[in-house]
């Protein structure tokens, strides 16, 4: 068995969900979740068939989010792996209705950090054994570094004022 990792290429505004889910419909499946949970964001999605002709399998609203996400989804090859690039919210926008999608089993990862994937390569394919989600832990917040979180959840109207 091999072991490799692949970095998730998208830029720094972008958010990425990594998921697993399993039916031909799922792409078109995640199109409606998607649209349906934020107004103005824009996404690309591709889905890795697993059987058949075993494309990646694309939608969307935006090419060149389609386009990113396409080139992800091939990358990482993993039968059944879905990934969703997109601009204009934030994950917790979207992520119960993607988990809500019936065909949807896991979710990898939701996040606007940096994304590393680590897959095993066996005989009958490729599997993703995790995600690596941003950095290293640096210490435990402090006070001024809990003020400021807070703050920042009030600025971007998450929490009341």
């Amino acid at each position: 068995m091999e072991i490799k990792s692949v970095i998730i290429e998208k830029d720094a505004d972008e958010q990425v969900i990594i998921g697993h889910a399993g039916f031909i419909k799922t792409a078109e499946d995640l199109y409606e979740a998607m649209a349906n949970s934020a107004p103005g964001i824009k996404f690309g999605i591709a889905f890795v068939e697993a059987s058949g002709p075993c494309l990646v399998r694309s939608e969307g609203n935006d090419n060149e989010l389609i386009q990113k996400a396409e080139k992800n989804a091939l990358k990482i090859g993993a039968g059944h792996t879905f990934i969703i690039i997109f601009k204009n919210a934030y994950p917790i926008n979207v992520s119960n209705a993607i988990k809500m999608v019936p065909e949807v089993v896991n979710i990898y990862c939701a996040t606007a950090n940096d994304v590393e994937v680590f897959l095993a390569n066996g005989e009958k394919g490729v599997a993703i054994l995790g995600i690596a989600d941003g950095s290293y832990a640096k210490g435990i917040e402090g006070k001024e570094e809990k003020e400021k979180r807070r703050k920042f959840l009030r600025d971007i109207g998450y929490k009341l004022g």
